[in-house]
């Protein structure tokens, strides 16, 4: 089974909690997890950022909208309870989405085109304002990517060698050494269009292949066995070939495959990713900063007692 939406969450968390005296939101992991028959391996996964596991954010996210909607209560930080709302609205669980999604606009009215979204969808099957806030930054950086692609073809060949080996050496290839990287003469480079010094003496070398293809053209089997090749000319183990288009099925099988030397392949999609990673030729339009609370900052001041319910 995925895992499901926050909205998904609410009615099975707001019945553990009318089960129990108070729950915090680590105590409703699991008993969550098992109801909707989630592996550990799903339980585990994280967003792609790194920041957090996506299950237990949306189980954050489904006590925060029903706690703002006064289905539960907080007596403490961290930890919730069913209210005698919540209890109430448990009983008539079809219409807990549309009674949250009211809550919520008396809080703070909607727009005109949040409005029509709420009548259209409710509060179904709605990403949770983080989870919006990563698909719309994997929007833009699909977006920017696709531009870098589309200048580099606007660029002469020559240019796109030197792009790809300041590339590698801006992801900390012979990034210490001293005139580490080198674009081999045009007229002259023998399948090696450029070379990177992994050290002082450079008996460590990097080799470069750069094609700069049509998005629709495939690079074949025989494109890489040439470059192989060309590698075996220059004692070296270690190459790179980088293009704007993608490898055909027996191009990747024949450099996962090879033996005696490690071959990387980077298409078009991974070279626009890095580019923009890396931040080469790239400038950071906006910086947002999310912040939460200081869990231990809070949990050093007393808390009011609160009377049992």
């Amino acid at each position: 089974m995925s895992i499901p939406k926050y909205d998904e969450i609410m009615i099975p968390a707001l019945k553990l909690l009318s089960e129990n005296k108070s729950l915090t939101r680590k105590q409703l992991e699991l008993p969550l997890a098992k109801y909707f028959n989630l592996s550990d391996d799903e339980i585990a996964l994280e967003y792609d950022s790194g920041n957090g596991k996506i299950f237990y954010d949306r189980i954050s996210w489904a006590l925060s909208y029903m706690n703002m909607a006064g289905l539960t209560q907080r007596p403490k930080r961290g930890v919730y309870q069913i209210s005698e709302t919540g209890k109430a609205q448990l009983n008539r669980p079809k219409k807990i989405h549309d009674f949250i999604a009211e809550q919520l606009e008396k809080r703070e009215p909607a727009t005109t085109t949040t409005k029509k979204e709420n009548q259209q969808q409710g509060l179904h099957e709605r990403l949770s304002p983080q989870e919006e806030l990563y698909e719309s930054f994997a929007k833009i950086k699909t977006a920017v990517c696709e531009d870098i692609t589309d200048i580099i073809l606007s660029k002469s060949p020559q240019a796109f060698e030197r792009l790809v080996v300041s590339l590698l050496q801006s992801m900390g290839y012979g990034d210490e050494i001293k005139s580490s990287a080198e674009v081999t003469k045009y007229s002259n480079d023998k399948g090696i269009d450029g070379i990177i010094k992994e050290d002082v003496l450079g008996l460590g070398k990097i080799h470069i292949q750069a094609k700069r293809y049509n998005k629709k053209n495939v690079v074949s089997r025989e494109e890489i066995q040439k470059f192989v090749g060309a590698l075996a000319g220059t004692r070296s183990d270690k190459g790179v070939f980088i293009t704007t288009s993608y490898y055909s099925k027996g191009a990747i099988e024949y450099a996962e495959n090879l033996s005696g030397a490690t071959l990387v392949l980077i298409d078009g999609k991974k070279l626009s990713g890095f580019i923009y990673e890396y931040g080469l030729g790239m400038q950071v339009e906006q910086t947002i900063k999310i912040k939460k609370l200081d869990g231990d900052f809070w949990d050093s001041m007393e808390d009011v007692n609160i009377l049992p319910l």
